[in-house]
Parts: structure tokens; sequence; C-alpha cells
């Protein structure tokens, strides 16, 4: 059952310290994703408030996101990661601050940076991980570190399940925010411990092809087309999920993050099978359908609304957001290495600083519709649904790519 941990023994270590300073500041983000709409509910703000501010967080991604795509290529990328493990938490107790203290643009401008500061990190992980380790190792880096999102979740969502049961009125949503921006501090630590001289650029003929032609926007383009379609379906779910449960099936901050916990355990287990899989039945078989199965568990849990009034609605809508969870994010390590390869050496660093704007961008726009839904009086189904169709499209586009890559990969012009 376990046997693929052998995939990872190999990894450099200076790799696997950058992932685990990563693991710390996606502590953060998970808490933030699971408590803050929570927080701002407690606080008065209404549901097209807490859309609203949710958006700015992206926004701050979207905006950076191009700009230090540009900025890393061809830099030693150590500096980024330093820079993020100390602000990510700084601005998110700074947010808190701002939150509690009902200083509404201070909350823009600490949520925005936050977001920008998020970037540094995000961004530059993928080609630092590509450029200093073997091909060999790129799945299993690159699946590590996407699964950092998820080992964070399992162990945010256990302290605070742990923390709600020990006293919920102390360990309150403003209380449990600002020990985990506390506990981000930790990837300080792992980054001290980073000792590797790191490859620059992926090879001196590749540097020179570079000046002479910066980047293949049309290869580009046609690899970010499904993570485009994707990412606009999700921003209009994922922010949302945790005020999903707590106003159409009355579920407690400490169960829904327990539930959550369970999640990401499966979402961690799908993501480091990876390797395996991609061995065993490759991109043409698995990424579609694990996706196709995630659109199909959403829907079942978006139509639990229609008949919440019964008790087993909530069990029902649990086992699809378990299902869901790991069954769309066994694809993100695998799409992720699919596009990065399509695209080729030249384009990694902008396509890695393009995939974050487009999330954020997406999530941005999605928030901001999600917001107007809102304030239409749209219902959770009805936007969860319209999920559901942008993620059925999404998955049709990524079967089209994955032949395209098929077919270029026998004309020897993968890399």
């Amino acid at each position: 059952m376990f046997s693929f941990l052998k995939e990872y023994q190999n990894l450099n270590k200076a790799i696997v310290n950058v992932i685990v300073a990563e693991f710390f500041i996606q502590l953060v983000n998970c808490t933030f994703m699971l408590i803050l709409p929570l927080y701002l509910d407690r606080k008065g703000y209404s549901n097209e408030e807490i859309a609203l501010f949710l958006t700015i967080r992206f926004l701050g991604v979207f905006l950076l996101a191009i700009p230090v795509g540009n900025l890393i290529k061809g830099k030693v990328l150590k500096p980024f990661f330093n820079l993020s493990a100390v602000l990510v938490p700084l601005f998110g107790l700074t947010s808190v601050l701002f939150i509690s203290l009902k200083l509404t643009y201070c909350i823009y401008a600490s949520l925005l940076l936050w977001g920008a500061s998020f970037t540094l990190m995000q961004i530059p992980i993928t080609p630092y991980i590509l450029r200093n380790s073997e091909t060999k190792e790129h799945t299993a880096g690159i699946s590590l570190s996407y699964s950092t999102w998820s080992f964070a979740g399992i162990l945010s969502g256990v302290l605070i399940a742990l923390l709600d049961k020990i006293n919920p009125l102390f360990f309150n949503e403003e209380c449990i925010l600002i020990i985990f921006s506390v506990l981000g501090f930790g990837g300080i630590y792992f980054m001290s411990k980073v000792k590797i001289i790191e490859i620059i650029d992926d090879g001196t003929k590749i540097h020179q092809i570079s000046k002479q032609k910066k980047y293949d926007w049309f290869l580009i383009i046609k690899g970010l087309i499904p993570t485009l379609i994707i990412a606009t379906g999700a921003g209009l779910t994922i922010p949302f999920i945790s005020l999903f449960f707590d106003k159409v099936h009355h579920l407690d901050k400490g169960t829904f993050s327990f539930v959550s916990s369970i999640a990401a355990v499966l979402v961690v287990w799908g993501a480091l099978l990876v390797p395996k899989i991609k061995q065993n039945i490759g991109y043409k078989i698995a990424i579609p359908t694990t996706q196709a199965l995630a659109v199909i568990s959403l829907v079942a849990l978006a139509t639990t609304q229609l008949y919440n009034q019964y008790s087993m609605a909530l069990y029902i809508a649990i086992a699809c957001y378990l299902l869901r969870q790991p069954l769309m994010n066994m694809a993100g390590p695998m799409t992720s290495e699919l596009v990065m390869n399509y695209v080729g050496k030249r384009n990694r660093e902008i396509t890695s600083a393009l995939t974050a704007a487009i999330w954020s961008g997406s999530w941005v726009i999605s928030g901001f519709f999600v917001k107007i839904m809102f304030s239409k009086n749209y219902e959770f189904v009805t936007i969860f649904l319209i999920t559901s169709i942008m993620y059925a499209f999404g998955v049709l586009t990524y079967y089209f790519l994955i032949s395209d890559y098929g077919k270029r990969e026998k004309q020897g012009l993968i890399e």
C-alpha cells in the first residue's frame, strides 16, 4: 500500500527542505482558506463582502505573478523563498488584526500583500525542482511539493478540531488564525538549512536560444487553456466550501475542519501515488478519469442543498466532499508536469508564473461573480453546478492537450 514512497527517497535534501518550508506557508494558507470566511462572517460581514475580501487575496497573487515569473528567469531562487517564509505569516497576522479592528481598507491592503507574498514561493518552486533534480525525479519532486497543501490541511484540520473540542470559546476563529500564522514562521528554519549551489539556467544552449526567441507563445497558450477553464470554475466553489457546510448543513468549524483533514489525508495519499499512476496508465487515462469522477462528486455535493432538511443530506455531502478532493487533486501534479514538458525548458518560468496568474486572476473574476450572485440571492447549489459544467469542459480540453502532447512526443518535440 505504501511501496510508492520509495519514489521519494532519492530527492535532493535541499529540495526537500524547500518543500518543507512550503508546507509551513501552506499551513497558513489552508487555515485561512478554512477559517477566514467564518471569521469574517462572525464579525458581521455579509456573504458579498466576504467574497470581495477573499477575491482581494487572489488579486495580490495575480498582480505579482507575471513580474515574478520574468524576474526569476536566470536568478538564484532561495531569496524569493526566504522572503515568502517571512512575509506570508506576517501579513496573515496583520490581516487578523485589521479584521478585529474592522479597518476595511487596511484589511484589503494586508490581504493583497498576503497574496503577493505567497507568489514568491508558489511560482519559483516548480522551476526550482526541475532545475535542481534529475529528470527521473521530477514527478516525485512536483508531487511532493503539490502535496504540501494536503499535509498542511491534515495538520490544520486535526489541530483546529482538537482546539475546538478543548475550548471553542477561547479557541475561536480569531485565535486559531493567530496561532497558525505564528506556526507559519517555522518555514524560516528549514530555509536556513538549504545549502546548495543552484543551477541557474537549464543549459547554455537553452539560454542562447532564449535570447534569439524569448517565448513560444502559441505553445504556452495551448498548454494553459485547460488550466484557465478549470481555475475559473474552481474559483466559484473552493473558497466558499466552508460557508456551504456552515450555512447549508450547519456544520461547526471543528467538525468541518476534521472532515477537511480526512479529505487532506486522501489527497496526500492520492498525490503521492501519482508517479506510480503515471508509470502504469499514463496521462491520457489518469488525468481525464480522475477529473471526470471529481465532477460527478461535485454535482452530487451541490445537490444536497435541495434536500438539506433531511439528516442524510449532510452525510452524503461529506462523502461527496471526501471523494471530490482527492480525485480532483490527484490530477494536479500530472497536469503540472504535462504542461511544463509540453511548453519546453525555455518557457517554464513564464508558464509557472502564468499558471499562478491564471489561478489567481480567474479566482478574482470568479469572486466578483460570486459576490454578484450572492447579491442576487443565488443559492450555493446553482453556483456549484456552474463550476461542474466548467470542470467538465476543462476535462475535455485536457484530453485534447494530452493527445497533442503524444503527437509532439512522437515527433521528438518534447524534451
